[in-house]
């Protein structure tokens, strides 16, 4: 459920788009004013903030400027202030779109799914590429490199590299590697993980330097340097 924080002083405007929002399966919380607002939106974790631009307390610039200070949470200016000038201060001081008042809330949950869109799509490109020291893995080319210089792996070696560089430094199982890797209904032994992790070492490592695959006796292994 995505949690909206709506900061507006109105309070028959923030009903309505309360009931609204919520009729549509979010979750909102409201604040009346600047400070209370700027509190919550700080402290909380929100997916999008509906800031009304004229507040009492502090206005809602002020407001966006010092979460935008900190937070890259999205928001969404909505203001009977419409001219030309209005728009530019608003999104100049970091909101990401701007609804004058009065709006349907068809163009409001438009603009919302916009929103969502691009967080997906950034999302998606980061968990495409992983990183970890000098190594990185491109899950859409397959391609390994380390500080730049490709590195040929197999499938299998491919596939054990991803689930370590997932899940640095934390130790997993052989038998959690041999899910992730073969596959739950795979016939064979847990020392095949061992095996590949030593194909991996030999790849990876340089001689003298420390290796990024350590060993947890008697558990399995963990990526760490």
């Amino acid at each position: 459920m995505k949690r909206i924080l709506l900061i507006e002083d109105e309070r028959s405007m923030a009903r309505f788009i309360e009931l609204e929002l919520t009729h549509e399966s979010f979750f909102v919380q409201s604040a009346p004013d600047g400070h209370s607002g700027l509190e919550r939106a700080l402290y909380e974790d929100w997916d999008v903030i509906l800031l009304d631009l004229m507040l009492p307390g502090l206005d809602g610039l002020e407001v966006c400027r010092r979460i935008r200070a900190v937070k890259s949470t999205p928001i969404i200016m909505l203001t009977a202030r419409d001219s030309i000038n209005d728009r530019v201060f608003g999104l100049d001081s970091g909101a990401d779109d701007y609804i004058p008042k009065p709006f349907a809330i068809e163009e409001l949950l438009a603009r919302m799914r916009v929103i969502f869109r691009r967080q997906e799509q950034r999302a998606d490109g980061q968990r495409s590429l992983l990183a970890y020291h000098d190594l990185t893995v491109d899950l859409n080319s397959r391609e390994v490199r380390k500080d730049g210089r490709l590195i040929e792996l197999t499938k299998r070696e491919f596939g054990l590299l991803v689930a370590f560089m997932q899940h640095p430094n934390r130790v997993l199982e052989r038998e959690t590697l041999l899910d992730k890797v073969w596959g739950f209904e795979a016939v064979v032994d847990t020392n095949v993980v061992d095996v590949y992790v030593r194909y991996l070492r030999n790849k990876l490592d340089d001689p003298g330097e420390p290796s990024y695959i350590q060993t947890q006796r008697g558990i399995g292994y963990v990526m760490r340097r």
